[in-house]
């Protein structure tokens, strides 16, 4: 899943920021917040293009693994432990914020995707990963995923938490534009990733927020 994503990301950033996206480091010099880092696997994946990368989490202990992976791995990445709405507050922003399977586990979803809409510069860019909420979705991410192939914990997402992609444009508000959408396909006899048009499991969805 990570160099499934990577490979999007990097893609993405770099059409929307006029990058050769062929070249060694294509983000080199853009400031990234990757929000819910967890341990840190796609941060440091951004560190390695290029990207200046700042990761969030709310939990100690992923913040912790996350600063020694990347001691290990001798990359300079800014680990902090803090919300997406606290961090908005103090007013910083960054060329790109990462959003990947983050939003489906939110509680108040339109505050918090208010909050991440502050954290993108204007004619920055916000990446978004998540479930959609249709039944087919219900059926293969949760009961199959779940319930049956155990690929995650039972539990890991909830019905009333998927997200639909009208709802992330809406909360983010007319100052951003879906410059990019596609569905994601799992295959499940080898767990492979691939694009597709159907955006009613797994989708990814670029938004640009608009220039000054």
């Amino acid at each position: 899943l990570n160099a499934f994503r990577v490979d999007y990301i990097r893609r993405q950033l770099c059409a929307a920021f006029g990058r050769d996206a062929s070249a060694k480091r294509p983000l080199a010099g853009l400031s990234m917040l990757d929000i819910g880092c967890g341990g840190g696997i796609l941060s440091e994946s951004m560190a390695r293009l290029g990207a200046q990368v700042t990761g969030t989490e709310i939990t100690d202990k992923n913040v912790r693994v996350a600063q020694i992976h990347a001691e290990w791995s001798a990359l300079n990445i800014q680990y902090r432990l803090i919300t997406a709405d606290d961090l908005a507050a103090s007013g910083e922003t960054f060329d790109a914020v990462l959003n990947m399977e983050v939003v489906e586990h939110v509680e108040q979803l339109p505050e918090f995707l208010a909050s991440c809409g502050r954290l993108v510069r204007p004619g920055g860019v916000m990446v978004v990963a998540t479930i959609n909420r249709t039944p087919l979705a219900w059926l293969i991410a949760i009961i199959g995923a779940e319930r049956i192939l155990g690929w995650l914990p039972k539990g890991t997402h909830h019905w009333r938490k998927l997200v639909r992609p009208k709802e992330v444009t809406a909360a983010l508000g007319a100052d951003f534009e879906a410059i990019h959408r596609t569905g994601v396909r799992v295959n499940p006899l080898d767990r492979s990733f691939h694009f597709t048009r159907y955006l009613g499991i797994n989708y990814m969805m670029v938004l640009q927020k608009a220039g000054p």
